[in-house]
């Protein structure tokens, strides 16, 4: 599996926190995933994924929350489908 934490360079305290709480989440459900953190917000990665806000959440390709910063236990619920 594979999770995206998209936002701004410099990162913004949002941004690092929901990098933060993605980290949290996988290693409270135990599984297997990449978490990957995107500090660019260019115009390829709004071509990419659409993006109009940071940070951005972005779940095996599908971008879950943008302009948002989702606690754990919703990004677990997001894991667990």
């Amino acid at each position: 599996m594979k999770i995206e934490v998209i936002g701004l360079e410099p990162p913004c305290k949002k941004c690092t926190e929901l990098l933060e709480n993605a980290r949290k989440a996988v290693a409270e459900l135990g599984i297997e995933a990449e978490v990957v953190k995107k500090w660019t917000l260019s115009d390829e990665m709004r071509n990419e994924y659409g993006l109009l806000l940071s940070p951005a959440l972005v779940i095996e390709g599908i971008v879950v929350a943008q302009g948002k910063v989702y606690k754990t236990e919703r990004i677990i619920g997001l894991l667990q489908g």
